[in-house]
């Protein structure tokens, strides 16, 4: 039975993986700032650990750990209020990561799964060409940055040690319990709200969070996983405004878009300095899962309208 440290357990992907790992049998010791921050399962192991820096001590929660999934992360925010944003990152995603890393390789952990993002490859792909997972990279923004210098880390230690590295890039991950501008369209959409969307054109690549659990568990224990970068997505690209007309019709509720010219929500929403709003809700965003397929023998468990409909529910219980 593998011992298996979760950080960002309490986490929206954390605790669904959590959750995943203790049915299908694993030790899960689950790393928590204080007993009171948050629910765990009563069947994980917390492990306390006050703060996340170069400088955490790691050696006994490590003990007998076989596999260390790493979750948690100074998220992307849409509005970075920090005086150096590129250096707050990189305290958390890169000092910290490595730090817990080469902690993990002199303890003799076996695997070391890193949550990573889509950004890294870049911000949007143009019609016609999607990312790959052995793409150059191209991060744009600091968030991005930091991700892709904790994954060069990360490869370098996997270089000098016995301790096997797998990187996972996600795209937004979307499902029960989701928040952000995700559940924000819910609402919208909940409400009757009229939104200014329906003349998009554009593909975006997105993964419900049962699939994103599914390939993390793969890349804990196949052989053809080690040392290697992954991306994953449902295997289905949207557009905006179909994306909306599915979610709506899994909530009972009727998308209400309108054809508003795109070069004029742009605008609209560059004036309400909103570019990245823009970009997300406008931009192509695609991603080629064929590595992941083939090398994994992995395929997307559960489909967009599934994914869609289980997410509408949850929201409709718990608004």
């Amino acid at each position: 039975m593998d011992n298996v440290l979760v950080t960002g357990a309490t986490g929206f992907i954390g605790k669904a993986l959590c959750a995943e790992l203790i049915v299908n049998g694993f030790v899960v010791h689950a790393v928590v700032r204080d007993l009171g921050s948050a629910a765990l399962s009563p069947s994980a192991k917390p492990v306390v650990i006050g703060g996340l820096d170069a400088d955490t001590e790691w050696r006994q929660a490590l003990l007998c750990i076989d596999v260390v999934v790493h979750l948690a992360a100074r998220v992307h925010v849409m509005v970075d209020t920090d005086t150096d944003p590129l250096a707050a990152f990189r305290k958390v995603n890169v000092a910290a990561t490595l730090n817990l890393a080469r902690q993990a390789a002199a303890a003799g952990v076996k695997r070391f799964v890193f949550i990573s993002s889509i950004k890294v490859n870049g911000e949007q792909t143009v019609p016609g060409l999607v990312f790959s997972a052995d793409d150059e990279p191209a991060p744009v923004d600091a968030y991005a940055i930091s991700k892709l210098e904790a994954e060069t880390g990360l490869r370098q230690l996997a270089l000098a040690t016995a301790m096997e590295v797998v990187i996972i890039r996600p795209p937004l991950v979307y499902g029960p319990g989701v928040k952000a501008n995700f559940k924000t369209m819910m609402r919208y959409l909940d409400k009757g709200v009229p939104l200014p969307l329906g003349a998009i054109v554009n593909k975006r690549s997105l993964v419900t969070l049962d699939n994103l659990v599914d390939v993390i568990m793969v890349c804990m224990a196949h052989p053809a996983a080690a040392n290697q970068t992954f991306l994953v997505s449902d295997g289905e690209d949207v557009s905006t405004p179909e994306l909306l007309h599915r979610l709506a019709r899994a909530m009972g509720k009727t998308a209400r878009l309108l054809p508003v010219h795109i070069l004029l929500l742009q605008g609209m929403l560059f004036l309400a300095g909103k570019r990245r709003l823009a970009q997300r809700l406008c931009g192509n965003l695609q991603m080629d899962i064929s590595k992941t397929r083939e090398l994994l023998a992995w395929s997307p468990r559960t489909g967009l309208d599934d994914a869609l409909y289980q997410t509408a529910q949850y929201y409709l219980i718990s608004r």
